[in-house]
């Protein structure tokens, strides 16, 4: 049975009433605060997470900051990477996400409740204003996700080239990044079957500002690459 369906399934009696608060949530976002729509998101997500026969390994998470706006950037492996993210982290997050993802529903109203930006890497002007307008809003004290692969890798644990310019947001607000590993995500929503599945998601030691001051993008993406890629061999 395909996966999403479990998730339904096994959720029924709570699907409607937390899709229409959900919509409600996206429809009225100005009218209730940002920890409260991220805490519903949670709960649907984890419930999602439990039914669909996911056992989520999560390490880390002292590492995420307790104040001021900060980037996490995490290797992409499939659709349920940024599920994992946001069911885990209990500092409210927004993304930046391919336009392909942001019309799709459900993924939609959650991008719209979390002020999520779509980005369209075959538009630089379009690409630019997204990085800009996430800048102000990690300087102005929220928090954004990134997959700077672009894409999902396809490969399994093996990653892809780390765009440089999806580190402008950091190096322009000169804020704390967070890296991520996540392994053998893929499995939960990439692949066929239903079946139980083990998947782990890793937060790394922050790197503060003062640690890559003075790094162009692509410099920096190498870092944060190279601290990923050593927790993927660790935990192979």
């Amino acid at each position: 049975m395909n996966r999403i369906v479990t998730m339904v399934l096994k959720n029924i009696w709570v699907v409607p009433g937390a899709w229409f608060k959900l919509c409600h949530y996206a429809k009225h976002v100005d009218d209730y605060p940002e920890l409260e729509r991220w805490q519903h998101i949670q709960y649907i997500l984890r419930r999602a997470i439990t039914g669909g026969n996911v056992d989520l390994k999560v390490t880390g998470l002292e590492n995420i900051p307790k104040e001021n706006g900060f980037m996490l950037y995490s290797n992409h492996q499939g659709m349920f990477d940024v599920l994992a993210i946001a069911a885990t982290c209990d500092n409210p997050l927004g993304a930046v996400l391919k336009k392909e993802l942001y019309d799709i529903p459900f993924l939609h109203q959650i991008a719209v409740c979390t002020k999520s930006y779509p980005m369209d890497r075959e538009d630089v002007r379009q690409s630019l204003t997204v990085i800009q307008n996430v800048t102000e809003e990690v300087k102005n004290g929220r928090s954004y996700l990134i997959f700077p692969e672009g894409t999902r890798s396809k490969l399994g644990n093996e990653m892809l080239e780390f765009h440089g310019g999806s580190f402008r947001c950091a190096t322009k607000s000169k804020c704390t990044i967070v890296p991520i590993a996540l392994i053998d995500c893929f499995k939960v929503l990439d692949q066929k079957g239903s079946k139980p599945v083990t998947v782990q998601l890793h937060y790394l030691t922050p790197i503060p500002y003062e640690e890559y001051a003075g790094l162009k993008p692509a410099e920096v993406a190498t870092l944060v690459k190279a601290r990923i890629q050593e927790k993927i061999d660790e935990c192979k």
